[in-house]
């Protein structure tokens, strides 16, 4: 990523000089992604989003080449303050920003090309607020596809926050410490759809050298508004940890565990006095082969049986799943090109009910919902700058 220094101004040759430090620095950068995973139950509808429609985040077709994101990151920066203009366009871009989908005049949106867009102002050498639309804390994996290692992403990051508008304030202890407490709108909207704000915090710690750790959390009443303009109560909490260890030059760990609740009359589903629950670990590991190729694999348990998140089965109920994915990384293009080539399974619990057999989480080549489980082989190929 490259800076560019600010422009002089026309001034006369006797006007003083800015001190280099004090000048802004604009960087640009982003990536394309596009990708091909051939899907083993052959499906009919070339989908892999199972029953739920969301087996998947953003790898959902089969069968084909499909277009990812494409990004670009426009930055200008301070030793006081920086601004974060993050857009993303393409097929994905309204799925990582979804609830941003009508616009005022009941329209799609321009917002939906807004992934990020805020500032920070640097208070002091350790306090920093920051304002405007941001990416979640919560979670191991990020939207951006040069930057996590596997391409398909997992349920965890799939059933999570991607998204917060609102304000926070990070402060740093010491290189090792730091603490980030934040008020936001609600989860993964545009609009707030009632009075009440969302707390967001995060805590960070560095046990030793290699070795960090972030315990994340936010909790928000997600309630719409009842007639009488008071607001009802639908608690939606969480709490996450994540924890990265670079073992050595070449071989890296990382986990990622969360557990969620929702309570009362979520977002409108009317489920007064009921607690749901989810949760899921994953575990990630990668070992460096050689400076430009990789492999690595996580393996992942989600559980929303309850029905609390939208990954359900084909009768509508809430289920568990098990993951397995393989990922190599190869750099290429002088570290602008990466290939990913990757082998996933997902295997799924199979519904209880009667006549279930024909109710599983996956399509076969006729259309009908008879598998549990699905595995996908392909490549990714992304170009970043």
């Amino acid at each position: 990523m490259a800076a560019i220094g600010k422009a002089e101004d026309p001034v006369s040759s006797s006007a003083p000089k800015q001190d280099d430090e004090n000048k802004g620095k604009f960087t640009f950068s982003g990536y394309i992604d596009s990708y091909y995973f051939a899907n083993f139950n052959r499906p009919a509808s070339r989908s892999n989003l199972g029953a739920a429609g969301n087996a998947r985040a953003f790898d959902q077709r089969a069968g084909q080449f499909s277009l990812g994101l494409v990004q670009t990151r426009i930055g200008y920066s301070t030793t006081k303050s920086d601004v974060v203009v993050d857009l993303a366009f393409g097929p994905n871009a309204d799925l990582g920003n979804y609830g941003n989908l009508v616009g005022p005049l009941g329209s799609n949106s321009t917002a939906l090309a807004i992934k990020q867009a805020y500032f920070n102002w640097k208070a002091t050498d350790k306090l920093t607020f920051t304002a405007g639309q941001f990416g979640t804390h919560i979670g191991y994996e990020v939207i951006d596809a040069p930057v996590n290692y596997n391409y398909s992403l997992s349920n965890l990051f799939n059933n999570g926050p991607f998204y917060h508008i609102g304000v926070k304030a990070n402060y740093a202890f010491s290189d090792r410490t730091a603490l980030m407490v934040g008020v936001v709108n609600n989860i993964d909207n545009l609009n707030d759809n009632n009075r009440s704000k969302g707390l967001i915090g995060q805590f960070f710690v560095s046990p030793a050298s290699g070795w960090n750790l972030y315990l994340n959390g936010m909790v928000s009443n997600e309630a719409n508004p009842k007639a009488n303009g008071k607001d009802s109560t639908g608690m939606y909490a969480i709490l996450d940890l994540t924890t990265t260890y670079q073992i050595t030059n070449k071989f890296f760990l990382g986990l990622n565990a969360a557990y969620g609740g929702q309570k009362g009359d979520y977002q409108g589903t009317g489920n007064i006095g009921n607690t749901k629950n989810w949760g899921g670990v994953a575990l990630y590991s990668n070992y460096a082969i050689s400076d430009k190729v990789g492999l690595g694999a996580r393996y992942e348990i989600f559980d929303n049986k309850s029905g609390a998140r939208a990954l359900r089965n084909a009768l509508g109920e809430g289920t568990s799943v098990n993951s397995i994915t393989i990922t190599a990384n190869i750099t290429a293009a002088d570290g602008h090109l990466l290939l990913k080539p990757e082998f996933r399974v997902d295997s799924y619990a199979k519904p209880t009910a009667r006549g279930a057999e024909k109710n599983f989480q996956f399509e076969d080549s006729n259309g009908e919902f008879t598998k549990s489980s699905q595995a996908t082989l392909g490549m990714a190929m992304i170009y970043k700058f």
